[in-house]
């Protein structure tokens, strides 16, 4: 599979501010305008991960409530689920607990009560992991055929190619952000190849994936705007994409795939931007953020460090422990379509359930010594860093190729890496990871 050639006479597309440079700018001047958060229990705040302390409020849930209701947020009333038997329970009634946009979808974020239905209408994003079925079946199965275990491993090589070449461009002898020199390069660069984007552009598929991801940005009203600015201009540049491939040859290529659909070829521009949302955050965002948690946590966990320096052989366990560690989407929502009992709490039509993937990645019923890294535990693959059921991520092959040849790509190079500056994570309640990891090589 090939990346495509840039066109001639394309349009100029914004690459400013990130996302996070204008949530920054505009913290700085309305700091006091942010909403409060006054529960205890209200984990949707975002200052608790940005910070890395949110581990001791949902242990504190999962020991007194694992089943929970907070009232009064910013983001309204719901429901916090939090352990592996709650939230799989949850996901194996998709019914019941309804993925789909039309209920609210699977952020925790509701639209502004305010805001005007042609309004709401233009901006809803519906993609195939916010459809029940049947419709999400139909879209699901479409994109499924490009991570199925045949192509992951026609793109074996490739990877391995691109991982090499990465890492081998990284200076010994000088601090660098492994977040840019490696974990965005390698997840843009598999995008590219994923979607036959043109490689010179790669890096507007990280720069979107932002402004799509950050929920928190919700909160500005000017920047809600700029964020449907940005990607309106995603979806044009993708439809000119659309429009270049339509008549051609079935290929290997996701927009290709979504062309020869009875399931996808007759969107909406508004769900074909939302898949477009759901393709590019669920192949960047996840990967990228778990590549950097990776070497934050080798170098967090000497000890594991070492085993892995020792026994390259604990890779492919590994990968799955640090999956589960790193947790790179801190939640689903769904919704209830109907009065249910869970767990005796009455749940009523309507409420909205967050599910907390990286509380039930901490579960200690599961998990023994579930705050610490363990490359050999022994039911690492039990994490719900990819979600369940009908919904789990259709990628997840993918990622965990990626994954696993980095690790072994810098086992080959004797490659440890050492946190010696700045580790910025991301002020996010969705996507759990790092803005920046500054980083010194050197050899073991």
């Amino acid at each position: 599979m090939a990346t495509q050639p840039i066109a001639e006479n394309k349009p100029a597309f914004r690459t400013s501010p990130t996302a996070t440079e204008a949530f920054e700018a505009w913290l700085r001047d309305h700091k006091q305008d942010l909403p409060v958060h006054t529960h205890p229990w209200d984990v949707s705040r975002s200052d608790i991960y940005v910070e890395d302390r949110w581990q001791p409020i949902f242990a504190e849930m999962r020991a007194k409530a694992p089943v929970n209701k907070v009232t009064g947020t910013p983001y309204g009333d719901f429901w916090n689920v939090t352990t592996v038997k709650t939230i799989q329970h949850v996901e194996a009634l998709p019914e019941l607990f309804s993925s789909s946009w039309e209920h609210g979808g699977i952020t925790i974020g509701d639209p502004p009560a305010d805001a005007a239905p042609e309004h709401l209408a233009e901006r809803r994003l519906p993609m195939f992991i916010a459809m029940d079925r049947p419709e999400h079946t139909g879209q699901r199965r479409t994109v499924a055929p490009a991570f199925t275990p045949g192509e992951i491993e026609k793109m074996a090589a490739e990877v391995r190619m691109r991982t090499q070449a990465t890492l081998d461009s990284l200076p010994w002898d000088e601090q660098f952000d492994w977040v840019d020199k490696v974990s965005i390069e390698l997840t843009t660069g598999m995008l590219a190849i994923l979607f036959g984007f043109p490689w010179e552009d790669r890096r507007l598929l990280t720069f979107w994936s932002d402004w799509a991801g950050d929920l928190e940005i919700g909160f500005a009203p000017g920047l809600n705007d700029m964020r449907f600015e940005i990607l309106q201009e995603m979806a044009q540049y993708f439809s000119k994409l659309w429009f270049e491939r339509t008549g051609q040859p079935p290929s290997r290529d996701l927009i290709s795939m979504m062309i020869h659909s009875d399931a996808m070829n007759h969107m909406s521009p508004q769900e074909f931007m939302g898949n477009l949302v759901l393709l590019i955050v669920g192949g960047n965002d996840t990967t990228r953020n778990t590549m950097s948690g990776i070497v934050h946590a080798l170098d967090k966990f000497p000890d594991q460090r070492a085993i892995f320096e020792a026994d390259p052989s604990v890779i492919p366990n590994g990968v799955q422990e640090c999956i589960r560690y790193v947790t790179p989407l801190a939640h689903m929502r769904r919704t209830a379509t109907a009065d249910a009992d869970l767990f005796g709490n009455e749940i009523k039509k309507g409420d909205k359930l967050a599910l907390w993937y990286i509380s039930a990645n901490r579960d200690e019923e599961v998990f023994p010594d579930a705050d610490k890294l363990i490359l050999t535990r022994e039911n690492a693959r039990r994490h719900l860093s990819f979600g369940y059921g009908i919904h789990r991520c259709v990628g997840a092959r993918l990622a965990e190729l990626q994954l696993k040849i980095l690790m072994e790509e810098m086992h080959a190079r004797r490659m440890r890496v050492n946190v010696t500056g700045k580790a910025q994570r991301v002020r996010a309640n969705f996507v759990h990871g790092f803005r920046k990891l500054e980083v010194t090589l050197s050899k073991f």
